[in-house]
């Protein structure tokens, strides 16, 4: 008997949730390298990927100070709703995912920790939506030992560094390779153009840079 074909079943939408991530970075004798870490094989989100720290925005983390400049709180506002979490919010998400999933913590510092540099909303049609803002920060300002994982919640395993051009080499999904490849030209030293955000939020796929 022949095999009958199996129509495609559309994925229902799903709501985008704000979520932060971070991305952990410290300078070695051999150059830059950033933290990484492998999902679980079931997990529903880029299960079996290598990401950065990272996840959905919660209603306490608004309370947490705002450790960025003003020019990324301002990038942050732009092209959001109303109902968008305040800039605060999303640092606060960023420093208690790095903790959560790492047991990494960053502390108090004269200068700003966080360094807003990429934002992308997740393309319909997936389990899971996010409006992800993505912050660069430097292992300098880490309370403890860059390498102590001890902490971590274990949502992430094979937590390592590594450096930019091995990183390539993981299994990342699509956006990260983007990301990694952005801020490797920004560890470079190359000069601020605007925040890059791929935008996904409505029914045609748009790449702006915010100024």
């Amino acid at each position: 008997m022949a095999d009958v074909p199996v129509p495609d079943v559309p994925v229902p939408d799903v709501p985008v949730r704000a979520a932060a991530t971070v991305i952990l970075w410290r300078d070695t004798a051999t150059g830059p390298q950033i933290l990484m870490g492998m999902r679980g094989a079931a997990a529903v989100f880029m299960p079996s990927k290598y990401v950065f720290p990272g996840g959905a925005v919660d209603p306490g983390d608004a309370a947490s100070p705002m450790p960025m400049t003003g020019l990324c709180a301002h990038r942050l506002r732009a092209f959001c709703g109303p109902g968008a979490p305040v800039p605060g919010a999303l640092a606060g998400a960023a420093l208690r995912e790095l903790r959560e999933e790492t047991g990494l913590v960053i502390g108090a510092t004269p200068a700003p920790a966080l360094r807003f540099v990429f934002r992308a909303i997740t393309p319909p049609g997936r389990p899971r939506r996010f409006d992800a803002r993505f912050f660069l920060a430097d292992a300098a300002h880490l309370t403890g030992s860059s390498d102590d994982f001890s902490k971590a919640d274990q949502e992430l395993s094979h937590l390592h560094w590594i450096g930019l051009r091995e990183a390539r080499a993981l299994d990342l999904p699509f956006i990260t390779e983007v990301v990694l490849a952005e801020i490797t030209a920004t560890l470079r030293g190359a000069p601020d153009q605007g925040v890059p955000f791929f935008d996904n939020s409505g029914t045609t796929p748009a790449f702006r840079r915010i100024a």
